[in-house]
């Protein structure tokens, strides 16, 4: 007889299954007892089992469907005992235990599957005792971390088949605990791409009201706020109701009813177990008994691995319709071979003593075995030749679904490693007494040791393994469900989820392939608590509710809103602007002054005329170069100032067209010191005025200044200080071309920066300063009596000069783009146009039209 290694360890495991607790005390009093000596299981059996509530007795109705994984653990036990290669000349056997939905009788019957010698086998019997090396189960959480708490204390390996979080239990609790299905964490993903890929932003959650659900609903949560969803509702269902709190169960319908019949949440997402499933359908049913004609039912139904499209015998009669088109997370399944036809050869009569067999057929089938001591109708009478496969698939499914793999997996892993442990131990002929250790005498953590990262192939081709946090690699199937009136059903595979697969295959689905309710046009439906913010529109939050509801209101100035529910409208990238509906960007057009459009042409064909006009004037001064009206006032200056005026008219030219590096540092530098030169000119012209006139008085010392060497002094100088200033400017700051994308909304403009400012302004004021001192001289000047005194005619020259600069600055600063270049143009012709025109014009009318005045006589006359 075994012993109990640790009285302390039981009695918190009594605590466990015992709700009463006079009785676990007095449990805890009987134990003490034994403290001195060792508890042996007959002594422990006796009494526990004596004090057992005679409530335990289990729900009336099965799940007939999950008989199927009963059935997978049976067809798994004999494929490997007919395989001469795994485990020759050992006979595999097996123990089934039903939880009954209770957390006392998980305990009962771990104790029972531990203690309690039966001796039945498959395919015979022999008197051997029972040599208990794994456990396979349970499904639901609670059912497996309560069997856990039990097989961690003799380190037995326990492999569980449910779908459901590990993380809500510490995992070094019990490290010989392994998980047969892929993590939930892939699951969760998957939830939440699929989510996002329909744009389902507002949804309900049906949840088991355990820690399984509380689990699910803490991770959950979270991932749906970071990914824009909302919970509409979060609803609690119980596990194992009680159907006799009457007022509970109205409640419960009335708050399982009323959010179907929003019509704004056309999605949830049901996780839980199956009964969960079973509960919700009752519940259904009892708040519209006419459901099945209510359109308002009709939703999109996410339902989690753990859920299985089941029904129990009760409900076989009701139309489950309304689930048609659900989507279902589901464990991958290969069936392996002859798994089909085992199911089309199971016959209750064949399994003498296996009364949970005839229980089943009488559930499924909704027949009765006779009973000698009742009377039964023979129509209701089971012959026992009932086929399976005429069962509807929510009673039960031909097809292995992916628990029922599970389970089968489980039985090969373990086979595996018992394989492995006992070639390893016969390798090394481990010899007691002359012979090699049996196949019995291996302890069950002997076993563990082996199953850690296990690899394996299965019956069905597939080669499966278990990583190092004890879990089967993988992901999840996502299925499509689709319903027939004769309450059958097909689930079509339309994507999988894995967060370990490559990048972009994480999360795959084929939606042309998803069958919807017809109320959904054969369309996915909306969920969402208020229609889409069209582009061009922004969500505002709506006070007091979730943010998931919310206004839309337009996009401010200059912002856009491309997609739809933008949480913040954006600015275009600074080459674009909005359109006018605010849903977009457009490019913008480049500007400058071009040559080709209406503006530059005429402000081209003026410089150009204006430049033909000095050339005209130039040629004439030089062909009537020794007459005396083009000798008087220098005349070589006469020549330089046009010469000047021809290049400001020209170099006006390079602020048309596209400003480019070359252009762009030539043009301002070029333009001030020519018109330096064309000012220095004038101002040497009236500084010979004034020379000659104060030279004309008796012993004046003006006379050494008369000449060629003043005027020539007064423009080199005046213009190599601009030259001086255009040169450091270049030198540290030259002008480049730059794009302006700010100042108009629609087009870029193509401009030249001028780099420094200031030595711009410096430039230009240094221009001002010469053509103000040049007017002041021309004004005192303009009423000296000398021959052809041209100081009257600079003085109007110089004040449109002037007038035109001093109007330039605040124009130039107050227009953008092309206006601004035409401003600097325009100031430019005009202001070389009034120094030809008001200086040259009255001698060009002496030269051509009235030669007679042209004469020293005609001079000297005027002057006197």
């Amino acid at each position: 007889m075994r012993e109990l290694g640790s009285v302390d360890a039981f009695l918190w495991v009594l605590r466990a299954c015992f709700e009463d607790r006079t009785t676990a005390e007095k449990a805890e009093a009987f134990l003490y007892t034994f403290k001195q000596g060792k508890l042996t299981v007959r002594e422990y059996s006796i009494d526990f089992y004596s004090k057992l509530p005679k409530s335990v007795t289990g729900p009336t109705h099965m799940v007939t469907k999950f008989h199927q994984h009963v059935l997978a653990l049976v067809f798994a036990v004999n494929e490997i005992n007919k395989n001469p290669r795994i485990l020759p000349n050992i006979t595999l056997g097996y123990h089934i235990f039903d939880d009954y939905h209770d957390t006392r009788m998980t305990c009962r019957t771990t104790f029972d599957l531990l203690y309690k010698l039966h001796r039945y086998f498959p395919n015979y019997e022999c008197d051997a005792h029972k040599n208990l090396t794994a456990v396979i189960g349970g499904f639901s959480s609670d059912t497996s971390f309560h069997i856990s708490d039990i097989l961690s204390l003799y380190k037995i390996p326990q492999l569980t088949y449910g779908s459901f979080g590990l993380e809500q239990r510490d995992a070094k609790h019990s490290p010989l605990f392994y998980h047969m299905v892929p993590n939930e964490a892939h699951q969760n993903m998957g939830i939440i791409r699929l989510l996002c890929h329909f744009q389902w932003t507002w949804v309900g959650l049906f949840a088991v009201d355990d820690d399984s659900g509380e689990h699910f609903l803490k991770v959950l949560e979270p991932l749906l706020s970071q990914h824009g969803i909302c919970l509409a509702l979060i609803q609690k269902i119980p596990n194992n109701y009680k159907w006799d709190y009457l007022d509970y169960a109205t409640d419960l319908s009335l708050n399982i009813n009323l959010p179907l019949r929003d019509s704004k949440v056309n999605t949830f997402i049901v996780y839980g177990v199956t009964m969960v499933f079973i509960t919700l359908c009752t519940h259904i049913f009892l708040g519209d008994p006419n459901y099945g004609e209510n359109a308002s039912l009709r939703k999109v139904w996410i339902m989690t691995t753990q859920v299985d499209f089941a029904l129990t015998g009760l409900h076989r009669v009701w139309d489950f319709e309304f689930f048609h088109g659900s989507i279902l997370f589901s464990i991958h399944s290969n069936e392996p071979l002859g798994f089909q036809r085992f199911l089309q050869d199971i016959k209750p009569y064949q399994q003498q003593g296996n009364e949970f067999l005839k229980e089943f057929w009488e559930q499924a089938f909704d027949c009765l075995y006779p009973n000698p001591q009742e009377p039964v109708d023979v129509s209701e009478t089971c012959t026992g030749d009932e086929r399976l496969e005429s069962l509807p698939g929510p009673l039960f499914e031909m097809h292995m679904s992916g628990h029922s793999y599970s389970i089968y997996n489980a039985v090969y892993a373990i086979v595996h490693a018992i394989h492995v442990l006992y070639s390893s131990r016969a390798n090394h002929r481990v010899i007691d007494g002359g012979q090699i250790m049996k196949l019995q005498e291996f302890q069950p953590w002997q076993v563990h040791t082996f199953l850690q990262g296990i690899t394996f192939n299965n019956s069905a081709g597939e080669r499966l393994s278990l990583n190092d946090k004890r879990e089967m690699e993988g992901g999840f199937d996502m299925m499509n469900l689709v319903t027939f009136k004769n309450k059958s059903f097909h689930r079509v595979k339309i994507g999988r989820v894995n967060s370990n697969a490559p990048e972009g295959q994480e999360f795959i689905i084929h939606e042309k392939m998803i069958v919807w309710q017809t109320i959904f046009n054969e369309v996915a439906p909306l969920s969402v608590c208020n229609d889409y913010c069209l582009p061009g529109y922004q969500k505002k939050k709506k006070e007091g509710d979730k943010f998931c509801c919310y206004h839309c209101i337009p996009c401010g100035e200059g912002k856009i809103s491309s997609k739809k529910d933008m949480d913040d409208c954006i600015e275009c990238p600074s080459d674009q602007y909005p359109t006018k509906d605010q849903d977009g960007c457009i490019p913008k057009t480049i500007s400058f002054l071009s040559f080709q459009e209406p503006l530059g042409i005429s402000l081209a064909s003026v410089a150009v005329s204006l430049a033909f006009i000095t050339t005209v004037v130039l040629v004439i001064f030089i062909k009537y170069k020794d007459t005396p009206i083009v000798k008087a006032n220098n005349r070589d200056i006469t020549y330089i100032l046009l010469f000047s005026l021809l290049l400001c008219f020209l170099s006006s030219l390079l602020f048309l067209g596209q400003p480019r590096k070359v252009t762009c540092f030539l043009r301002q530098s070029a333009f001030s010191i020519i018109f330096s030169v064309a000012v220095s000119c004038v101002l040497a012209k009236t500084f010979t005025v004034v020379v000659a006139f104060m030279a004309t008085k008796p012993g004046s010392s003006m006379r050494k200044w008369v000449g060629r060497s003043l005027t020539n002094s007064v423009v080199l100088f005046c213009s190599f200080i601009q030259a001086g200033i255009s040169v450091v400017w270049l030198g540290t700051s030259p002008p480049f071309p730059d794009f302006d994308t700010q100042t108009l909304n629609e087009k870029i403009i193509i401009e030249c920066n001028e780099g420094s400012a200031t030595m711009f302004y410096i430039v230009l004021g240094y221009m001002g300063f010469l053509s103000l001192i040049s007017l002041i001289v021309a004004f005192l000047a303009r009423k000296l009596p000398n021959s052809f005194n041209e100081a009257k005619f600079i003085t109007f020259s110089m004040m449109i000069f002037c007038s035109v600069w001093i109007s330039f600055v605040p124009t130039y600063l107050s227009t953008k783009g092309k206006s601004m270049v035409a401003v600097e143009i325009f100031s430019i012709l005009v202001s070389s146009a009034g120094l030809l025109g008001c200086i040259f014009s009255p001698k060009c009318y002496i030269v051509l039209l009235k030669p007679e005045l042209n004469s020293r006589q005609e001079l000297m006359r005027r002057e006197k």
